[in-house]
């Protein structure tokens, strides 16, 4: 019995240390991608920063290509998982405040990941699959149907639903894709909470206040 406990002591401590060293092998490798590109990282700067040995960096993740696989799809759960507000059904200011919120704590908690994610949409997609590629694009059609269904009861303002949505992923994405701007023009070294919260409440009002419906 004891020696049964403490092998599956050993296997439970085991498998912390493997999942911590896959999470620090993916955040520096979210760093270099973001700061050099895919083609310009190189493994042993990923298991440099992560301080852990360059063999590490294959023995988790196979090759390069699937490290920046997994640095896309750590960032793709919680876009996906952003949009679950948005129905027919919802109440329009509660949904786009509840979206506007979640796509600026991606901003904030994942900031190289999301970088890493908007080079890999301005090239084309090449490495996401086709399976997150029509999911990442069904989604986006779906916000975009929820927002005609709210134009079309009156619900908010008759403005074009695609643009609306291009506009809130610009006016959050830029948190993260343009912070060095950001901290230069504020004088801070990193934004803070309350700076987020004061991006969200901004943002939101802009948003709300162009959808509210003419009288």
């Amino acid at each position: 019995m004891r020696n049964r406990q403490n092998r599956q002591g050993i296997t439970g401590f085991m498998s912390t240390i493997r999942e911590r060293n896959k999470q620090l092998i993916l955040r520096a490798a979210s760093e270099e991608f973001a700061d050099k590109g895919f083609a310009a990282t190189k493994t042993s700067d990923i298991a440099a920063k992560a301080g852990l040995p360059k063999p590490n960096v294959y023995y988790y993740f196979k090759s390069k290509e699937n490290l920046y696989r997994e640095v896309l799809e750590s960032i793709i759960e919680p876009i996906l998982q952003a949009s679950t507000p948005f129905n027919p059904d919802g109440e329009p200011g509660e949904v786009l405040s509840g979206y506007i919120r979640s796509k600026i704590r991606i901003s904030r908690d994942l900031p190289f990941a999301s970088k890493v994610f908007a080079s890999e949409i301005m090239h084309g997609a090449p490495h996401l699959s086709t399976d997150l590629v029509e999911q990442l694009n069904g989604q986006a059609k779906h916000n975009i149907e929820c927002i005609q269904t709210w134009i079309d009861r009156g619900q908010i303002a008759p403005i074009d639903p695609n643009h609306l949505m291009f506009s809130i992923w610009a006016a959050t994405q830029t948190y993260a894709d343009f912070d060095w701007q950001i901290t230069a023009i504020t004088g801070k070294a990193r934004l803070d909470e309350e700076d987020y919260e004061a991006a969200a409440q901004t943002i939101i009002r802009l948003v709300l206040k162009g959808c509210e419906p003419e009288r």
